[in-house]
């Protein structure tokens, strides 16, 4: 399947996304004093916005690449909650798969900025796994989520908020490998050994090398294999798929490494490009494309948005503009 074909088939494909949601605040405002009472600036706040973050910013990248996203995740019954079901009837998202907690806070991330300065970030949210009744009440959603929906991939995105709890790895990658689909794994440290059987684990540089207790970055292509087969003597993975910032990507299966070069970019901002890479790797794999056009697509277009100042999902034309112009073909 030629690199064109693969991004328009990404239109109408079913992703089930579970993970960690949280909001991301802004206050926006200018600042022309400091404060008697200690020294910090006041900032006059001039305009506030709530956004999708976390696991949702994942589903907003699949709804700007065309496909379709579903949430599965667990928000408290407070404020937060309620704003975070707006933005998803404001982008038209299905809410199905969300569990209102009163035994946990939504994640809300708040940044304060002055004259396009970010002064400080204030965090309200629950990190603490998620209590048994919230975890099995999650489990009986995502039992009937699979029942009522065709899903052709599941993407597991992990922010260490404690929704992605052992046992809803376990269930969620078992009972999609009995139904013949395919997930991919965005981890973090403290779960990296729990999801066994899953289909694509892709982790940064530091992710893999911390997860693994690596002593130093592996340079030789049989250091990265030796280290990657130790990896997949725990979890069994099929992909092994490796965001390595500056110098690209590599992916790996069945012992075959491929390296993907990072294309020269004019770095604006990096944020949320692992969700943009973590998103076109999950609907190729969902489309049964080879390892290396995976990898080739998710490292553009993860590129693509660091152009982007702010978190900026890319639509398929765009990609497929600059597959045809970098010379990604198949």
């Amino acid at each position: 399947m030629t690199a064109e074909k693969t991004i328009r088939s990404f239109k109408d494909l079913k992703v089930l996304i579970v993970g960690d949601v949280m909001i991301d605040s802004y206050l926006w405002g200018t600042t022309n004093r400091v404060s008697p009472e200690a020294p910090v600036p006041i900032v006059n706040i001039t305009k506030k916005e709530h956004r999708m973050g976390g696991a949702a910013n994942v589903a907003l990248n699949i709804m700007s690449l065309g496909a379709i996203p579903i949430m599965l995740s667990v928000v408290g019954e407070d404020e937060m909650g309620s704003v975070y079901l707006d933005l998803l009837k404001y982008r038209k998202m299905s809410a199905d798969g969300i569990i209102f907690s009163k035994e946990r806070k939504t994640s809300q991330k708040t940044r304060v900025i002055s004259h396009n300065q970010h002064l400080v970030r204030i965090d309200n949210e629950s990190i603490e796994p998620l209590h048994k009744n919230d975890e099995d009440l999650l489990i009986d959603r995502f039992h009937v989520l699979l029942s009522k929906e065709k899903i052709d991939v599941i993407i597991l995105e992990d922010y260490n908020k404690g929704v992605l709890t052992p046992k809803v790895i376990h269930e969620v990658i078992s009972i999609a490998n009995a139904k013949n689909i395919p997930t991919a794994v965005d981890p973090k440290k403290d779960n990296f050994f729990e999801y066994d059987g899953v289909t694509l684990f892709k982790p940064n540089l530091k992710e893999f090398i911390e997860g693994l207790k690596l002593s130093s970055i592996p340079e030789a292509k049989k250091t990265w294999l030796r280290a990657i087969e130790k990896l997949r003597s725990i979890i069994k993975q099929k992909y092994t798929f490796v965001t390595l910032s500056e110098d690209g990507v590599l992916i790996e299966n069945e012992g075959d490494l491929s390296f993907i070069p990072a294309h020269v970019r004019n770095i604006a901002d990096v944020s949320g490009a692992g969700d943009t890479v973590i998103s076109v790797a999950a609907l190729c794999l969902a489309l049964q494309t080879s390892p290396t056009l995976l990898a080739s697509l998710a490292n553009l277009a993860g590129g693509l948005v660091c152009e982007e100042a702010g978190v900026v999902p890319i639509s398929p034309d765009h990609l497929i503009k600059e597959a045809m112009d970098k010379g990604i073909t198949n």
